[in-house]
């Protein structure tokens, strides 16, 4: 294993494996830099779970666009970058977005004999669990066990025998793949499955 006290050489080869789809790599490079990304994601956003979210968001871009990555040494300025962008992003969205007792009210409402809203539910249910059933195995179960049984990341790493960093690496890549295929639904119902499961 790595430690955060990495030599660029080291770093050269992390890179290059990564861009060979190696996800061992992916957890090195991790561990070298996310705790750095959620010291610096604190400074500007108070909330952990919204700098360990950040975190989280940038390497999961960090793996999806691993063929494009361009920096052969260090990937310091690019990470940083990243959570910039996603920081400055969650910002503007925070302005103009509903509140989460909005969702709430939301579900409420939705339980409350409206025929349409009902209808418009199951009809999301159904496309999300289509949607599940696309995915690798191991982040069916993980989301299955995070978003309905309401399981912490340490209880689904026991579960499933896996590493809890494994668990959320996994889970956010699901919940991404999710969002992508699921992006023509109302944005109300999928945040409700953010929220209520």
């Amino acid at each position: 294993m790595y430690n955060t006290n990495i030599d660029k050489l080291d770093e050269q080869v992390l890179i290059s494996e990564l861009k060979k789809d190696s996800q061992k790599a992916l957890n090195s490079i991790y561990q070298i830099y996310a705790k750095r990304l959620y010291a610096f994601c604190l400074q500007y956003n108070k909330s952990t779970e919204d700098a360990e979210e950040a975190v989280q968001d940038v390497f999961v871009k960090l793996w999806t666009n691993r063929k494009n990555i361009r920096q052969e040494e260090t990937l310091r300025s690019l990470l940083f970058i990243m959570v910039r962008h996603h920081l400055i992003n969650a910002y503007r969205s925070r302005l103009n977005s509903p509140t989460y007792e909005d969702y709430v009210n939301c579900q409420e409402e939705l339980v409350a004999n409206d025929p349409q809203q009902h209808l418009e539910y199951e009809d999301f249910v159904r496309q999300l669990k289509d949607t599940l059933k696309k995915l690798p195995v191991t982040q069916q179960r993980i989301i299955e066990l995070s978003r309905m049984q309401q399981l912490d990341h340490k209880e689904i790493a026991i579960r499933l025998s896996l590493s809890e960093q494994t668990v959320k690496n996994q889970l956010s890549l699901g919940l991404k793949t999710l969002r992508e295929e699921l992006n023509k639904v109302s944005i109300w119902l999928w945040l409700l499955f953010l929220v209520n499961y």
